[in-house]
């Protein structure tokens, strides 16, 4: 069996780590199936939208330690742990979290675009704990995504947070009942993926990495990336579309 399944669902790529088993623990070959959906995501015209959860009752325990302990790196060149932390996919990616997102889980979970959590999942990088740091980007992403004061503590005291709290501090965007956190990312994803597709990417594109553009540059870098989509066919339909009253056909050029 594959420890990475793939599905679609329209415009939608659903990812599921499968490996309920160890908590969907990575390994190196989870990690490669995750490289590859993503890649796929990134490389196929009629994809916008990447949704990623866990099977069973959980979305990641992080790294596999009797596979580590074996002699595997679960890490993909150029992508990192997990064939996602160090190079996500261009397109927008939702994780879809239930259960526990924990140590590497949770670095995963970061490195997607938007999180949807179910009420009772949990979060946490409890590596110093154990005498480690999160290398997946937890220490990169974190305070990047809630404030400075919350990020050092969750790190410092290793403490698992619960998806209200990370919810109230806008780390989480959606909070589902349990068992519907899955349900939800994709009726978000298929929400984002009605949009241009052009669009949907190049603005990704731009709000990821404009926080290192100097400020006396920003507007003329962000137009290098705005004048393709505008120039675009897609943006000549959604005009169309808007005055004709009517859905738009995008052809993602």
């Amino acid at each position: 069996m594959t420890p990475v399944r793939t599905e679609e669902q329209g415009r939608v790529l659903l990812v599921t780590i499968d490996r309920p088993e160890v908590r969907n623990a990575i390994d190196t070959a989870t990690a490669k199936g995750i490289a590859a959906a993503l890649t796929e995501l990134d490389e196929r015209d009629d994809l916008s939208v990447g949704v990623l959860t866990g099977a069973g009752k959980g979305f990641c325990a992080g790294m596999d330690l009797k596979a580590f302990l074996a002699g595997e790196r679960p890490s993909v060149p150029g992508r990192g742990f997990a064939g996602i932390v160090e190079r996500p996919p261009d397109k927008p990616l939702i994780a879809a979290v239930e259960g526990f997102a924990v140590a590497g889980g949770f670095e995963i979970a970061l490195a997607c675009d938007l999180v949807v959590a179910a009420e009772d999942a949990t979060f946490g990088l409890p590596e110093v704990r154990r005498g480690l740091l999160p290398g997946g980007g937890g220490l990169l992403r974190l305070p990047t995504r809630v404030p400075y004061a919350l990020a050092l503590e969750w790190i410092l005291t290793g403490r698992r947070v619960t998806a209200r709290e990370a919810h109230a501090a806008g780390l989480v965007n959606r909070l589902t009942p349990t068992g519907t956190a899955l349900a939800a990312a994709l009726e978000l994803a298929q929400q984002i993926a009605r949009n241009a597709p052009l669009a949907v990417r190049a603005a990704k594109r731009i709000v990821v990495e404009s926080g290192g553009w100097p400020a006396e540059e920003a507007f003329a870098r962000q137009q290098e990336i705005y004048e393709p989509v505008r120039s675009s066919q897609d943006a000549v339909e959604g005009a169309r579309a808007f005055t004709e009253k009517r859905d738009p056909d995008w052809r993602g050029v």
